[in-house]
């Protein structure tokens, strides 16, 4: 199975390379770095990476480079790589390392097709190099963002403006929307899981599948109603995901891994239940009028005050209903984390908060969707 991530990853920096429209120095190495040692004993092993990866540092001292932690997310390792030239320039870099066995929710193939053609268009870090088990980005001398960040009207105006640019990039292949073949792939892995600790097991029994089959159908039939338009779709915009550099006031938009294909609609409604945080505060989702400040400036980006009432209100529908589809998503994504992930979180624990918050939200949702539909729209 490594051999295979690593064969992908040869093969993304080959074709970039012969791709004139995309950068032509991405470098690749087959070499890996075990994710679980401890940053001193990890330190050797990414000197060696960056210099098998980019010769012009082969025959420079060690001493040369430092390594430290940037942050240690739940589906990868980012480190911060900087080296001292001979001519005196210093170069940082950020190393991200996949967490073990996210291959089980992430499709690393799709994100490094998406995240060449993403970088050429200006988003996230630069893509330096690929090697076994992760990937070499330029450094982005940024801040990441904290919840309360993202809904200062401001900031919530530059990541609409960003986020419809996102959208805007075409990326080759299959323009598929991936929500349902991503949630129908979740739910028949978190279905069969078995587990080791008991009181998993118990958790895990306590959860109908049965129910949870019939709510994604009937949402899945409603949604498909609303004729959402279909972007290449970030899926993961929480605040984690956004950088800003206060100084410049520049936005990144970073971490492309669930990157897809993907209904508009569950972009936004997805980003908007980010607004609640780690902590899952759903009272903190955006109201109404923080939502159209939002639409207007993802929709107009040059003339936010001129977009037409019916506009609003369509998008308005759209995001809300695609909001129930975020949580049945990471519900099961949670499942799956309880049993693969070594990370100590209460996954199952989380499946049963974004859960229990879609059925608390569905009736709203689909009345919402219902009555716009039918032409009485909404109040």
């Amino acid at each position: 199975m490594g051999a295979v991530k690593i064969w992908n990853a040869m093969d993304v920096a080959e074709e970039a390379r012969d791709n004139p429209s995309l950068s032509s120095d991405i470098q690749s190495s087959s070499l890996t770095v075990d994710h679980s040692l401890s940053l001193p004993h990890m330190k050797p092993r990414i000197i060696e990476l960056c210099k098998d990866l980019f010769k012009k540092w082969s025959e420079l001292d060690d001493s040369r480079f430092s390594i430290e932690t940037v942050s240690g997310g739940i589906t990868n390792l980012l480190l911060k790589a900087s080296v001292k030239e001979e001519s005196g320039n210093d170069v940082s870099m950020t190393v991200r390392l996949y967490g073990p066995n996210t291959e089980y929710v992430i499709n690393r193939e799709r994100e490094l097709q998406a995240i060449k053609y993403l970088s050429a268009a200006g988003f996230g870090a630069k893509l330096l190099g690929v090697f076994g088990n992760g990937m070499v980005q330029s450094f982005i001398n940024a801040r990441t963002l904290v919840e309360s960040d993202m809904r200062k009207p401001k900031l919530a105006a530059e990541i609409a403006r960003q986020l419809r640019k996102f959208h805007e990039v075409e990326i080759p292949g299959s323009k598929e929307p991936q929500l349902w073949n991503d949630i129908s792939k979740f739910f028949e892995k978190a279905s069969v899981l078995e587990f080791d600790d008991s009181e998993k097991q118990r958790m895990h029994k306590m959860i109908s599948f049965k129910e949870i089959h019939d709510e994604i159908v009937e949402l899945k039939e409603l949604t498909g109603l609303l004729n959402a338009p279909v972007v290449f779709a970030h899926n993961d915009l929480l605040c984690g995901n956004l950088m800003v550099n206060d100084e410049e006031e520049k936005l990144y938009l970073i971490d492309f891994e669930y990157g897809s294909y993907n209904y508009r609609g569950f972009d936004i409604g997805n980003h908007f239940n980010e607004y609640a945080g780690y902590d899952c505060d759903y009272s903190l989702y955006p109201s109404k009028d923080e939502q159209y400040h939002f639409f207007r400036h993802y929709l107009q980006p040059d003339n936010p005050l001129e977009v037409p009432d019916k506009d609003l209100e369509a998008l308005y529908v759209e995001s809300n209903t695609y909001m129930l589809a975020s949580h049945l998503y990471w519900a099961l994504w949670g499942i799956i984390q309880a049993k693969m992930s070594p990370i100590d979180f209460d996954y199952l624990g989380y499946f049963f908060l974004r859960y229990n918050e879609y059925k608390r939200q569905k009736e709203r949702s689909f009345l919402l969707a219902r009555s716009y539909l039918s032409g009485s729209g909404t109040r």
